[in-house]
């Protein structure tokens, strides 16, 4: 009885033995998980003001969706903070670097020559550089464009007032759009546009928006957070930028542009989960078309603005998804009243 207990001992001990192998082995054989990308950002501003929310906003559903690790740091106010920090990131050597190359293009484009298989991704207007920079940019001229629409038809006094931030190629782009929709709807509108010089000064902006409806403005495009504040305060109509801001002021924000980082994002991340490391042009992306941009959901606004200003809208913005209606904003300075225009 003795030996028949001890057989069986052995025959289990010889079972599991050969389970545990044939487990390994077929571990063995199953492909390795592909690596999740690192990804980190550097913010100069701090990471609420809209340009970084809607990256960070990205950047965050991706990393809670298990598609990549990301890590990120804002407030970096000058380029030797941002360039410290940059550093420092790429000595860890993640798979992509988000950065804003508005104040130090050509720093971080020696920091990436550097270190060749890390992909830089720069927001601003410059071009992509081989081999590891590719570019991005919040082209919202489109549904700028659709908001001076709505302001020329809105519009009682027939001035309307802009308050944005540094003269900036994307910015003035993103102006001219309205101011090109205002006119459009509207020949007989002024326009009062003041820059404030900074990307992030929210008392700054709604200083220079109080000034404008001081001097007429009954529209406000805010270009820069904070403007809206002084469009609530005055009782005028607001239009917000980058992010839905209907909830700073209901009753005064018609609608504003909407800018969505993830087709850019979800692009940079494929390339990186393939191991790919390339320079290209990942503005193409901010375009109705591609769903990079859009038009604020109306909250209301539909039941308050005219069918005729509505139709106007809708015509414009399906025509430009559709890409049979394209249209090009100057990138210059833009003026202030109709009347000064070349």
């Amino acid at each position: 009885m003795q030996r028949q207990d001890g057989v069986r001992r052995r025959f289990t001990v010889v079972v599991a033995v050969l389970a545990a192998f044939c487990a390994a082995n077929a571990r063995a054989d199953e492909p390795e998980p592909p690596p999740v990308p690192a990804v980190y950002a550097a913010y100069v501003t701090p990471v609420a003001e809209p340009w970084n929310a809607v990256i960070h906003a990205a950047l965050t559903e991706a990393a809670k969706a298990g598609r990549i690790r990301y890590s990120w740091k804002d407030a970096l106010d000058t380029a030797e903070k941002q360039l410290d920090a940059l550093e420092a990131a790429a000595a860890e050597k993640p798979a992509i670097i988000v950065a804003d190359a508005a104040d130090a293009a050509d720093e971080i484009a020696a920091l990436a020559r550097k270190h060749p298989r890390v992909a830089f991704l720069l927001g601003g207007p410059d071009k992509p550089q081989p081999p590891n920079v590719s570019t991005f940019d919040s082209n919202l001229a489109e549904p700028a464009y659709l908001c001076g629409l709505v302001a020329g038809k809105m519009t009682k006094s027939n001035v309307v007032g802009v308050v944005a931030g540094k003269h900036d190629a994307d910015v003035h782009r993103t102006v001219n759009a309205f101011l090109a929709g205002v006119r459009e709807a509207n020949p007989a509108v002024k326009a009062k546009v003041t820059f404030i010089d900074a990307w992030f000064d929210p008392p700054k902006a709604r200083a220079a928006a109080l000034a404008q409806v001081a001097a007429g403005a009954d529209a406000i495009f805010a270009e820069r957070a904070g403007a809206i504040a002084a469009a609530k305060e005055t009782g005028v109509l607001a239009f917000g930028d980058m992010v839905d801001q209907h909830e700073e002021a209901p009753d005064h924000v018609v609608t504003g542009t909407l800018w969505d980082m993830r087709p850019v994002g979800d692009r940079a991340i494929a390339r990186a989960a393939a191991g790919e490391v390339v320079a290209e042009d990942l503005g193409r992306f901010c375009t109705l078309a591609k769903g990079g941009v859009a038009l604020a959901t109306w909250h209301g606004w539909e039941k308050k603005l005219p069918a005729t200003v509505l139709d106007l809208v809708e015509e414009k913005r399906a025509a430009l998804a559709a890409g049979t209606l394209k249209l090009e904003f100057p990138v210059d300075e833009p003026p202030a009243d109709p009347e000064k225009r070349e």
